[in-house]
């Protein structure tokens, strides 16, 4: 049947798109509202410290178990995550992949085993510093906040858990905002994410579940620490090394990132002990602003390992490659790809001479 145009049918469908226009209309008038509202004023320093002290404390000591979900551009993965802390300020933590392949890591204190177990490894290293989630600051020190702004936001909810809000601003181009949700009584950090220049979310992880406050059952992760027999062994071994002593020359291009460890570590395939091991090492040095945080690595050019120069970026993580001499410097981090590429750029290695080698009874270029 053929539709007929009706003047009374006409001037219906011509309100209905004035109502609509209306409606658009006062949509777009309240975004812009919306946009323009003011941010909340910085939080007092002492008072904004307290808080970043409370979040840091409260994944060390609170007993918890839950379960994490990482968000990173379309991927997305889970973990449940199990911590429980004593009198004595031991630590004891569990967490085992809940996707693809069976993985697990059990943690007393700064040792630290994760459990391979498609082919039955346990590979084991010492962990000096928690700055993984729930965990907020990579240093104690207050620093952070000479290069933060810290605002309070409205308050949410999340995993059924009442949290206060708050986003952290930096006051330059090198480092990302962030925003964090923070458990209101306990302080424990219950979700977290890194914001880019544009306000889009880049990263974030966050609880889906959790149980504040249980009853600790590290008992079970020290059994299971204990009951490994049969598993192949591998030991990640990291010492202290001095890069300058090499003739290398690391500057701190951007204010506010500090170093705090610089380490030499095997490279290669993980191998059970008494087999192969990693041929040569590679140079760590790592620096924190407190919330950012970005590794160089400095490692021999090897026929055994491909390399070459240039930049990769994946979500807030952005990596630099750059040959010195005869070898290879990558630098990673979740920070803006300027602070990559100032780190890099600040990096220079002249090589010691045969002199000061012997005098240092080390061979010119060796590693210490």
């Amino acid at each position: 049947m053929s539709k007929v145009w009706h003047p009374v049918a006409g001037a219906g469908a011509r309100k209905l798109q004035a109502v609509r226009r209306s409606v658009f209309l006062l949509l777009c008038v309240s975004a812009l509202a919306t946009a323009a509202q003011p941010q909340p004023e910085p939080m007092p320093r002492k008072e904004a410290a307290s808080w970043l002290a409370k979040i840091h404390r409260a994944a060390l000591k609170q007993n918890y178990v839950g379960t994490l979900t990482y968000q990173r551009g379309t991927g997305m993965h889970s973990t449940r995550i199990q911590h429980y802390a004593d009198l004595f300020n031991n630590e004891y933590e569990r967490i085992e992949a809940l996707d693809g392949k069976q993985r697990e890591m059990l943690r007393q204190n700064d040792v630290v085993r994760n459990l391979i177990y498609d082919i039955k490894l346990v590979v084991t290293e010492r962990q000096e510093h928690k700055d993984s989630f729930p965990a907020l600051l990579a240093t104690t020190n207050g620093d952070v906040l000479d290069q933060y702004d810290m605002r309070q936001l409205s308050p949410e909810r999340v995993a059924g858990m009442d949290c206060e809000v708050f986003q952290l601003d930096p006051k330059d181009g090198f480092r990302y905002a962030y925003r964090i949700w923070a458990e209101r009584n306990s302080g424990l950090l219950m979700r977290a994410q890194t914001i880019g220049d544009d306000g889009k979310v880049l990263e974030q992880v966050a609880f889906s579940q959790i149980a504040l406050g249980v009853p600790s059952e590290k008992q079970k992760i020290v059994s299971a620490l204990k009951n490994l027999s049969g598993w192949n062994q591998y030991e990640v071994v990291t010492q202290p090394t001095n890069l300058a002593e090499q003739g290398w020359t690391i500057g701190n291009p951007v204010k506010g990132f500090q170093k705090i460890r610089e380490v030499r570590r095997p490279l290669g395939d993980i191998a059970p002990a008494g087999k192969n091991s990693p041929s040569f090492e590679v140079q760590q040095v790592v620096f924190s602003d407190g919330l950012a945080g970005l590794s160089l690595f400095i490692e021999p050019v090897s026929e055994k390992r491909a390399r070459r120069e240039g930049f990769i970026s994946q979500g807030a993580t952005h990596v630099m490659v750059r040959r010195i001499g005869d070898f290879w410097l990558t630098v990673v981090g979740e920070v803006p790809f300027a602070t990559i590429k100032q780190f890099g750029s600040a990096v220079e290695y002249k090589p010691v001479s045969a002199n000061a080698a012997s005098a240092s009874g080390k061979p010119a270029g060796a590693p210490q």
